[in-house]
C-alpha cells in the first residue's frame, strides 16, 4: 500500500512497545512497521474475554495509520474488543537459522506488536473503505470484481478501526550465532530460508462454464494459471 507523507507518524514508543530484549533488533523507521503490515497476511489479534486472555487470528487491512478488522456481530470477542486495550501481532519468517549448538538455533524473521484500544466504525463510508482494504489486502483486485455487501450482511459485521502510533517492530536477520569454541564442531550450520509462494487457482465446482480466471488473480499466482482445469 503506498502512503503519502502526510498519512504517516513516526513509531512512538511507550513502555509497552518498547522492546527489551535485543534491543539491536527493534527498527525504528515508520517504514518498516508499514512492510510487516502490507506483506503479512494474518494477525493474531490478543483480547481479554470474561477475565481471561483470547489470541485469535485473522485477516486485516491497512489504510494509512489505520488498522482495519472485521467480523460477525454475533462474536463475542470481537464485541468485547473496544471496551479495553488489545494487542495486535503480525510475523513473517524468512529462515530457519541452523546452528552447531541447540540453544543457538532460530529464525530470522520480522515482526510487528501493536497496541492500542480499537474504535468500532459507525461510519458508512469508512466501513465499506476498511471492508474494502481488508478483501483487497488478501486478494488484489477483487474487491472491483465482486457483488459489494448488501444492508444486512453490512448490519451483521462489526469493523473495528485500530491507530498504528504505539507499536514495535523486531527484526532478526543473518547468520547463525554460534560460541567460537563450536565453530568446529560436526553440525551443519546456515540459513534455511522460507518462502511463501501461491499455486494454481482452483475453480469452485459449481462455477459456471465460461468464466476464465481473472486477471488480477493469475498475477497473485505468478502468472501459473495457464492450465486448462483452471479455467
Amino acid at each position: 500500500m503506498t502512503d503519502t507523507a502526510a498519512t504517516r507518524t513516526p513509531l512512538s514508543p511507550t513502555p509497552r512497545s518498547t522492546v527489551t530484549r535485543y534491543r539491536d533488533r527493534a527498527a525504528t523507521d515508520r517504514a518498516a512497521l508499514d512492510e510487516i503490515l502490507d506483506e503479512g497476511l494474518i494477525c493474531h489479534l490478543g483480547v481479554t474475554l470474561r477475565g481471561a486472555p483470547v489470541v485469535l487470528p485473522t485477516v486485516y487491512g491497512r489504510i494509512g495509520d489505520t488498522l482495519y478488522l472485521h467480523g460477525s456481530t454475533g462474536a463475542g470477542n470481537l464485541r468485547a474488543a473496544p471496551a479495553e486495550p488489545v494487542s495486535v501481532a503480525v510475523t513473517l519468517v524468512d529462515a530457519i537459522v541452523y546452528a552447531r549448538a541447540a540453544m543457538h538455533f532460530s529464525m530470522n524473521y520480522r515482526s510487528a506488536v501493536i497496541h492500542g484500544r480499537p474504535v468500532e466504525v459507525i461510519d458508512a463510508g469508512e466501513r465499506l473503505r476498511g471492508l474494502r482494504a481488508i478483501v483487497e489486502h488478501s486478494a488484489p483486485g477483487a474487491w472491483d470484481t465482486v457483488r459489494p455487501p448488501d444492508k444486512k450482511e453490512s448490519a451483521a459485521t462489526i469493523v473495528l478501526a485500530l491507530d498504528l502510533t504505539e507499536a514495535s517492530v523486531k527484526i532478526r536477520g543473518g547468520d547463525p550465532s554460534d560460541e567460537a569454541a563450536d565453530l568446529a564442531g560436526p553440525a551443519w550450520a546456515g540459513l534455511l530460508p522460507v518462502r511463501q509462494t501461491f499455486g494454481d487457482p482452483i475453480p469452485a465446482p459449481d462455477l459456471a462454464d465460461g468464466i476464465e480466471v481473472p486477471p488480477h488473480i493469475r498475477a497473485r499466482a505468478g502468472g501459473s494459471a495457464s492450465c486448462d482445469d483452471c479455467r
